[in-house]
């Protein structure tokens, strides 16, 4: 492309990390394949039909067929990229019209003349990654045509959130350990019993590692579940179910997820997206999960600073959590295991991503302490066990996303950005390794924690609670944010602990959100 031809592709800036070292320009032979986002075709008639059914009562929900009709991305508009890339030589893989996607193939050298990018190999992470600074160009005509453009990049890009506890590591005056099977906590948390999930699939994301079937037979015939659920993987760009036998890396992650929805959940199905650790991977798993026919909620227990995710990502996931509620899906988010720095080194106060969009339910971590023969709390606070190096909840005041309507009855912290003000997170649950899960990974028995525990806990209680409204000729909850913030009671107010620089206290606050669920009193309001 000429630069007389090419535009700045707004949000696309990029810039080399201080820590990463040059090895040399991508070989002009690499292949590469990018994911390019598009515009909706009726952009204000699904910003109108998202305000339509984000109130409490029965919804007409969009099947993906019926979204990719009705707010899809625009053929002709599919065409035009067709055309464009065609005439760069590139290979057009595939589109989808409920994604808004076009998928391009071709070599570094013909992807760099495409968008006049200058993609370099650096020793980054622990591995060679290609990374592009300053921003991505595109033709003029497709200035408000083209969205997001991702893949020339592939540096990595989220991390997972959850911890295995050290059991040596316990601070003087830290809790008693006591940990916990999913079951006994959905005892603890008061989930509506009666229910297995029936009907519900849950889409769980991950961005590396696997899950062994062994573990989990073991696991969920320890538990007393029979039948276990039904769990398969689904394969986004390229990656697959790949455990890597390594109980600390992402496999705990991964059967940490499964585990947790799966015993809450039984009878519902779950499907693990499986893409690489990039942005690409991860927007185009969410957009493959949301714009799946089956899945109806979704878990997410990876994710980064705002900061360290390009604006059109932001963007773009943003758009997908907003489209998965046209569609009557719920999407659970981590909110981090790094306290109100979201462990960067600054010093500066960071939520994390994607969590901070105003479109998913935010998970932050509790400290529980609980006495299993009543099935009662007896003590829950804010997780903080920064002393003894076992993390702390996310949670603070976005710096990208402006306060939503319905944390307008809520005190959220002055943002730190003009642009900024949405309050994270807005639930919490049991996060704590000092008090975390039982749970099997890479074939031994282990105990985790952190927020990523959080986010699978939700997506069983409401696979149960869609299952109970469904029996009684409701819809499923779909976007369920306002209807939480309007029912503050159905939750346990936590008002003791920080997680660095901000405070439990009455109602909702910037490290637990509304507080921990009382799942009986949350399908009761839900009901109403």
């Amino acid at each position: 492309m000429k630069d007389s031809d090419g535009s700045p592709l707004p949000g696309s800036e990029r810039q080399v990390p201080s820590n990463a070292e040059l090895v040399g320009p991508c070989p002009a032979d690499t292949s590469i394949e990018i994911t390019i986002y598009l515009r909706s075709k009726d952009p204000s008639g699904l910003e109108q039909y998202v305000q339509q059914i984000s109130g409490p009562g029965n919804h007409a929900y969009l099947t993906p067929q019926q979204f990719a009709h009705k707010f899809g991305a625009d053929p002709a508009d599919v065409e035009a990229v067709k055309n464009f890339a065609q005439s760069h030589q590139l290979n057009v893989i595939g589109h989808d019209l409920g994604r808004r996607s076009v998928t391009l193939s071709g070599t570094a050298a013909q992807m760099s003349e495409a968008f006049s990018a200058n993609l370099q190999h650096y020793r980054y992470a622990g591995g060679v990654y290609r990374l592009r600074q300053g921003s991505i160009q595109i033709p003029a005509s497709f200035a408000n045509v083209i969205t997001a453009v991702f893949g020339l990049d592939n540096r990595p890009q989220a991390r997972t959130h959850f911890r295995v506890l050290n059991k040596t590591a316990a601070a003087p005056g830290a809790v008693t350990p006591e940990t916990y099977t999913p079951l006994q906590l959905a005892a603890v948390y008061d989930f509506p019993g009666g229910f297995t999930g029936q009907g519900e699939t849950i889409g769980i994301i991950e961005l590396g590692g696997g899950y062994n079937q062994t573990d989990l037979t073991n696991y969920f015939q320890q538990s007393g579940i029979s039948p276990a659920p039904s769990v398969t993987a689904v394969s986004v760009d390229g990656a697959t179910n790949s455990p890597t036998g390594d109980s600390n890396g992402p496999d705990g992650e991964v059967e940490l997820d499964i585990e947790v929805a799966g015993s809450i959940a039984p009878g519902a199905s779950i499907k693990v997206f499986f893409a690489p650790n990039t942005d690409q991977g991860f927007i185009d798993a969410v957009t493959t999960a949301v714009n799946d026919s089956s899945v109806t909620l979704i878990s997410i227990s990876w994710g980064g600073p705002e900061s360290t995710f390009t604006t059109q990502a932001m963007t773009s996931f943003n758009q997908a959590f907003q489209d998965a509620g046209t569609m009557g899906k719920t999407v659970f988010v981590a909110a981090g295991d790094g306290g109100s720095t979201d462990g960067e080194s600054d010093g500066a106060n960071h939520v994390d991503f994607p969590a901070s969009s105003p479109y998913v339910v935010g998970c932050g971590g509790t400290t529980l302490e609980a006495n299993l023969s009543t099935d009662t709390i007896t003590s829950e606070v804010v997780w903080n066990e920064t002393a003894s190096n076992e993390g702390a909840t996310g949670g603070g005041v976005s710096d990208y996303f402006p306060k939503p309507a319905y944390q307008d009855s809520v005190n959220v912290p002055a943002p730190t950005t003009q642009g900024g003000g949405r309050g994270v997170p807005d639930v919490a649950g049991d996060a704590d390794p000092v008090t975390g899960y039982q749970v099997i990974i890479d074939g031994s028995t282990s105990t985790i924690g952190g927020t990523s525990a959080v986010a699978p806990l939700y997506a069983g209680l409401f696979a149960r609670i869609n299952q109970a409204l469904v029996q009684q000729g409701k819809s499923r909850v779909g976007f369920v944010n306002a209807a939480l913030y309007q029912n503050p009671s159905a939750f346990h107010d936590i008002v003791s602990g920080n997680n660095g620089a901000f405070s439990a206290g009455p109602g909702w606050d910037p490290t637990t959100g509304l507080g921990s669920p009382d799942g009986g009193k949350i399908l009761s309001a839900l009901e109403g």
